[in-house]
């Protein structure tokens, strides 16, 4: 059976980046300099896709104003130092996101990251002309959150019946039933496919790249 949407959300994150390693590295460092104790790997893994404030919140309880400040500012200096090797994007994504451009898909990102933090990694990236809309924290709620979702969807004219959002945390469905759209799981990234399942997705996808052949079955299906 055909699949028809009209816009497609991709989370950033662990869904066409993989930077699941660089996140967990930049945070264990800014915890470390904020003087925090060790946080569990597993559990810093456990937050990627939250909002930076929503994720320090979650890892330091007991962090008042002033340390959470420090750990932001830790932070964003490890992320966007230049000694840290940058992640990059999932094996053949950029050539997914231009097929699905040229196919007539509206392309957007909803992500957990900052505002600089999404430009720097789409200038990195040279995507950004691919996506006709992008939501990050610094503009709307946090994840699960409906408002990145509502926003993206209402600047586009899109209904939420006519959208899939596509992430690999438990943050990016539950973000998509509470705005009334349609969600699709990738799994290997920061969440199991058990949890991820728990969120009753459309289906579990292992790669991202798997996206253009789940939403075309008939296309393919006919291909010599």
């Amino acid at each position: 059976m055909k699949r028809d949407f009209e816009l497609l959300v991709f989370d950033w994150d662990g869904t066409l980046m993989d930077s699941e390693a660089h996140i967990v590295s930049c945070i264990e460092a800014a915890l470390s300099d904020a003087g925090v104790p060790a946080v569990a790997c597993g559990e810093i893994r456990s937050i990627i896709g939250l909002g930076l404030q929503e994720a320090i919140q979650t890892l330091v309880p007991h962090a008042d104003e002033s340390l959470r400040g420090a750990i932001t500012q830790y932070y964003r200096a490890h992320f966007f130092s230049s000694e840290r090797q940058a992640p990059v994007l999932f094996e053949g994504v950029t050539e997914m996101l231009h097929q699905l451009h040229r196919q007539g898909y509206l392309l957007a990102v909803a992500t957990g990251k900052g505002r600089q933090g999404l430009n720097h990694v789409l200038a990195q990236s040279g995507l950004q002309d691919l996506f006709h809309g992008t939501r990050t924290v610094d503009e709307a709620r946090s994840k699960p959150h409906p408002q990145m979702l509502h926003d993206i969807m209402d600047r586009l004219g899109v209904a939420p019946g006519d959208t899939l959002m596509i992430g690999d945390t438990e943050y990016d469905l539950l973000m998509a039933h509470n705005a009334g759209a349609h969600a699709l799981a990738v799994c290997g990234g920061a969440h199991d496919r058990e949890r991820l399942l728990q969120c009753k997705p459309l289906a579990c996808l292992e790669r991202v790249t798997g996206l253009t052949r789940w939403l075309r079955p008939v296309d393919y299906a006919i291909a010599p």
